[in-house]
């Protein structure tokens, strides 16, 4: 169910979200009918279509993303920025669903302490250098990014157009990063992507720890808003941080 408190501020939260997943775009950033990026990597959160602006050219759109993408797997996010009836055409025209995703948001006008920490965590920025290694290692190991890739999501990470706008935190324990998040502040929301933490170290605080630090982030930066996409695993973590669904992306899967 969509809040409606939120509607008015859509427009910002997806805005942000169009410009976190375009800065992939490191071999092709395309703006039009459709919205797509192509990092080159083989993995499919690397590579889409962030929006589609018109149904009556969606035949069109869905050739050139076929066309654009080819080579590499790639997701079609049909957002609330997307025209009503958007998922149920390209379910018609044979996409595949991967299913929705929920669309969280909160007001950045407090941030409090819900979570216990483990002893001995601090959160950190993390800007080059061995440290974003470390940090695209962790964040790849729990989506299942092959580590072949590692170099190639560190070269696109360091080399993204709009870094000035982006703040990457770690989680670190004993010396090691142990959990990531990655905040894109613009358009007056803070959009926490990338929150993943160690299998060794879930159950222990650690995404409490990541997700205050990036709402402190956000509200430091002057950004009212904070929005998110939940997986099934983190969203009642989020709902205990204050987030509540705003709206859904639908995913849908193109062909390598």
């Amino acid at each position: 169910m969509i809040d409606t408190h939120d509607i008015g501020d859509m427009a910002h939260v997806t805005a942000n979200f169009r410009q976190y997943l375009m800065g992939w775009g490191a071999q092709e950033c395309a703006w039009g009918d459709p919205d797509l990026y192509r990092s080159g990597l083989a993995q499919p959160q690397f590579n889409g279509v962030v929006r589609l602006r018109s149904l009556d050219v969606v035949e069109e759109s869905m050739a050139t993303a076929r066309a654009r993408l080819a080579g590499v797997p790639w997701w079609w996010w049909v957002g609330p920025d997307s025209p009503a009836g958007t998922a149920d055409t390209l379910a018609g025209l044979g996409a595949v669903s991967l299913g929705a995703v929920p669309l969280m948001t909160r007001s950045l006008d407090h941030v409090e302490e819900t979570e216990e920490h483990p002893p001995g965590l601090r959160v950190e920025e993390v800007t080059d250098g061995e440290r974003l290694r470390e940090l695209v290692r962790t964040y790849s190991a729990s989506m299942g990014v092959a580590p072949a890739l590692e170099n190639g999501v560190v070269s696109v990470e360091a080399g993204r157009p709009d870094n000035a706008d982006v703040v990457r935190l770690a989680a670190v324990l004993d010396g090691r990063v142990v959990g990531t998040t990655v905040v894109m502040m613009a358009h007056e929301v803070a959009g926490v992507f990338l929150v993943h933490v160690a299998r060794t170290h879930r159950r222990r605080g650690v995404g409490g720890a990541l997700t205050t630090a990036a709402l402190r982030a956000g509200r430091d930066r002057g950004m009212r808003l904070a929005a998110l996409g939940a997986s099934p695993l983190g969203e009642p973590l989020y709902r205990r941080f204050g987030f509540t669904t705003a709206a859904e992306y639908h995913l849908f899967s193109g062909p390598a």
